[in-house]
């Protein structure tokens, strides 16, 4: 949320373009102010006003709604240590069945850090440790490294 107001909410040339395009002022105070079942109408009111008739954007839309729901979802989450699937539906002002299954996407492509006992009906968030993320980024960049020197050693000889 720091990053938010200081990138965001306190830019001039955010504060400038706000007026214009009233639903960005709503998406951008609901985010920042943890009202995210006014978040969700604000987004989805800017994908049916401004994303999907731009012939630009609209390739892009489903991408940039997913991330913006990842993102309040890992807000929100970061904050507890668990949280029913009762609480998390009402504060997104969706169904318990939609917040299963959009969390269980998630958190099976590795975009949310949590797990989902579904016999009690709760999100556990799971905090990876430092050097797990340091493992997984030399893991990565190994990667890459490897497959450069491969397309390297295939262009030399």
């Amino acid at each position: 949320r720091v990053e938010l107001k200081k990138r965001l909410i306190g830019a001039p040339e955010v504060n400038q373009v706000l007026p214009e395009v009233p639903v960005l002022g709503d998406l951008l105070k609901n985010l920042y102010e943890c009202h995210y079942d006014k978040f969700f109408i604000a987004l989805a009111t800017l994908e049916q006003t401004h994303l999907i008739p731009s012939r630009i954007l609209a390739p892009h839309t489903r991408y940039y709604i997913r991330e913006m729901r990842i993102l309040a979802y890992t807000q929100l989450l970061e904050s507890y240590r668990s949280l029913t699937l009762e609480s998390l539906s009402a504060a997104f002002g969706v169904s318990q069945a939609f917040v299963d299954g959009e969390l269980s996407k998630f958190i099976a492509s590795g975009r949310l850090h949590a797990r989902i006992d579904k016999v009690h009906g709760i999100v556990e968030t799971t905090r990876p440790s430092l050097k797990t993320a340091q493992y997984e980024t030399v893991i990565k960049q190994g990667d890459v490294l490897l497959n450069e020197v491969q397309r390297l050693s295939k262009v030399l000889y």
